[in-house]
């Protein structure tokens, strides 16, 4: 390989054979170093490096459930968007909601849908908007309102930014802990990301994944801090740059600037939510070898 990129970095003791076997059945170019104590796993291009990460979280001992070549090939082939939509169908599933939604509410501009969707139901009256209590529609079984804020969006930039970053974060939990994991932790962080803006901003119009979006980031980013995982391994910079972004948003520059209204409260409590799943899984993973 003239060039060579760095696709996984394991402890020395982890047993690499079976995956090298498959990656060699499947004909991907590699070779395996040491380098700082730790066992490194080389390929030629960042395309087949994040492919080889994605078919060691779901193949880390080689082929164990005896598939042929051309199933496993199937499995890590470099391209295939259709591919990669039937090994994260929970992933697609949250994203095709996300995009019905944003449709029937036509991104915010469609009041009458959204009053269905938002974490309190309100009248319209003139330009105003009147919020009903949080507790008569709770009486009323209206129980949906606690999650479905996060399926709301207001605008295109808003929706794909989001749309891009729940696709990247879900589908790694999901391959590497399973869909129904990924429905509970985005559940959970829904409901916390919620809750938390209705608690600390007070009665208001909010929507979107970030609450969601950031739970997902502390729960990858701590899980691998605590039990390395290929498959939680998050691009340098990533959490970086999304922790400056969230000060960013707390200091009020946004809004200062008149940029839109940010869900802070969201964004914290996801985070913290994240965080904390991430330590109760990371350990678990790391107690059990």
């Amino acid at each position: 390989m003239n060039t060579a990129i760095e696709a996984l970095r394991l402890p020395l003791g982890t047993d690499l054979s079976g995956f090298v076997a498959l990656l060699r059945r499947l004909g991907v170019p590699h070779r395996v170093s040491e380098d700082g104590g730790e066992q490194v796993l080389w390929v030629a291009d960042p395309g087949l490096a994040h492919e080889v990460n994605l078919l060691y979280a779901r193949f880390p001992e080689g082929d164990p459930q005896g598939l042929t070549p051309a199933a496993a090939r199937r499995a890590s082939g470099a391209s295939g968007v259709f591919r990669q939509l039937r090994h994260s169908p929970l992933t697609s599933l949250m994203l095709l909601a996300t995009l019905l939604v944003a449709a029937l509410t036509l991104l915010g501009e469609n009041l009458a849908t959204i009053g269905w969707l938002s974490f309190q139901a309100f009248h319209i009256r003139g330009d105003y908007l009147y919020f009903v209590p949080l507790t008569e529609s709770l009486a009323a079984g209206q129980w949906w309102r606690l999650l479905t804020p996060m399926l709301l969006h207001f605008g295109w930039l808003h929706l794909a930014m989001n749309s891009l970053w729940y696709w990247e974060l879900g589908r790694r939990i999901e391959a590497r802990q399973g869909s129904l994991m990924l429905l509970l932790l985005t559940l959970a962080f829904g409901l916390a990301s919620n809750a938390a803006q209705y608690l600390f901003g007070g009665p208001g119009l909010f929507g979107g994944l970030s609450g969601v979006l950031y739970g997902l980031l502390g729960h990858c980013w701590i899980f691998h801090r605590l039990s390395p995982d290929a498959a939680y391994r998050l691009p340098p910079g990533v959490v970086v740059m999304m922790l400056v972004w969230l000060l960013v948003c707390l200091s009020g520059l946004v809004g200062a600037l008149g940029l839109g209204a940010i869900a802070n409260a969201a964004h914290v409590a996801g985070l913290l939510a994240g965080c904390l799943t991430g330590v109760i899984g990371g350990a678990w993973a790391r107690r059990r070898g």
